[in-house]
């Protein structure tokens, strides 16, 4: 392996690493609905997250729960735990559906059928990324009954770069911290816990610290839904390096003209690189109220990051080799450790040599002028 494709291996996999895959029960952001209510088991009480609160139909033809999860989603996987008081057996032949439909039951496809569920269980279905905006589970047939006593709906979020990175704001209007921008939650039913917002002041900002350079193809940016939507107009998008003004003076990837309330709206950024992602509006007596902000690109190694300096034969491609093992760690892959396994042969004599060859492809030692062993621990 070449100098050249070292380093597109590891700007893959540090692109990859980026990667969000824990699926995440989006449920509780959306609203719930039955067909008939039993006296006060209503259709909410399936997303309180409580086993002992359930919901009931009444006997009735073609019974069913619907789940409005107030735009589309593909649905990784839907879970339902039965009732354990009684009458686990009305669960019997539920149908999960996932669509976009919502006058219609059976205008939208099946995820799954259910076929029975244990008194008091959870069991999980399956969907394959079957995208819709509402979620149904109906009984088809007469004289039914339909209980549920939770129901859970997961989505994976690939690709999101703003993911459990550092944010923060220029000020805090009560809760709506920061952090609520990147929490995966839009803030269609509850803006005041899942959105962020600053108070009123001169040049309002908001800014997320990627870790790592990355050049940022595109951001989304989703706006508040029950009032306010005015509020993101004028925004600038800034991309950049710098924490100069606060990362306010890097350059813009795209001006917010307006953005509908509840509306997600993405900016093309071709691949400008950086650190820091800036929401920023400049003026008086400005408010900055940002429901989910996204971060879509890729990660950026250059060969001016590989420096060498003379100690004893040691070359600096092991900092930059523990820089590489802190992003593992950042990104989760915490049993990886570099460490260095002996000395090198040989002192470098020259700031510009550059090993031929790192990685051996069977030992993993990295040869001639660094000698370096990358190990998994178990």
């Amino acid at each position: 392996m070449n100098l050249r494709d070292f380093y597109k291996s590891l700007s893959f996999l540090l692109g990859k690493f980026s990667l969000e895959l824990i699926p995440v029960n989006i449920a509780t952001w959306g609203t719930a609905d039955q067909s008939t209510s039993y006296y006060n088991w209503y259709a909410q009480n399936a997303l309180d997250g409580k086993r002992y609160t359930c919901t009931n139909t009444e006997l009735q033809s073609d019974p069913w729960w619907k789940l409005d999860l107030m735009k589309t989603y593909s649905v990784n996987r839907a879970t339902i735990t039965n009732r354990r008081d009684c009458c686990e057996s009305r669960i019997n032949g539920a149908e999960i559906r996932v669509g976009n439909v919502s006058s219609n039951v059976f205008s939208n496809p099946v995820c799954a059928v259910v076929s029975t569920i244990p008194a008091g269980a959870s069991f999980s279905y399956s969907c394959h990324g079957m995208k819709g905006r509402y979620v149904f589970v109906n009984i088809p047939g007469t004289s039914k009954i339909l209980t549920l006593c939770d129901v859970g709906v997961y989505v994976i979020f690939p690709d999101n770069l703003a993911t459990g990175r550092t944010v923060t704001q220029s000020s805090t209007f009560g809760h709506w911290s920061a952090d609520h921008a990147i929490d995966f939650n839009p803030g269609l039913t509850n803006s005041w816990s899942s959105c962020s917002s600053t108070i009123v002041q001169t040049n309002p900002w908001w800014r997320v610290d990627l870790r790592y350079i990355y050049r940022v193809s595109r951001v989304v940016i989703t706006n508040i839904l029950d009032c306010c939507a005015e509020r993101i107009n004028g925004a600038e998008i800034r991309i950049g390096n710098s924490l100069e003004n606060n990362g306010n003076n890097n350059p813009i990837c795209a001006v917010i003209s307006s953005i509908p309330a509840g509306v997600s709206s993405t900016y093309i950024c071709n691949n400008m690189e950086g650190r820091y992602v800036n929401l920023f509006i400049p003026g008086y007596s400005k408010y900055l109220t940002l429901c989910e902000v996204e971060v879509y690109g890729e990660g950026v190694i250059k060969q001016a990051d590989l420096v060498f300096w003379e100690n004893n034969g040691f070359t600096a491609v092991g900092i930059w080799l523990f820089t590489l093992q802190s992003a593992l760690v950042e990104q989760g892959f915490s049993d990886e450790m570099l460490q260095r396994s002996q000395p090198p042969e040989q002192k470098v004599m020259r700031k510009e040599a550059v090993p031929r060859e790192f990685v051996h492809q069977n030992t993993g030692k990295l040869k001639k002028n660094v000698d370096f062993e990358i190990q998994l621990l178990k």
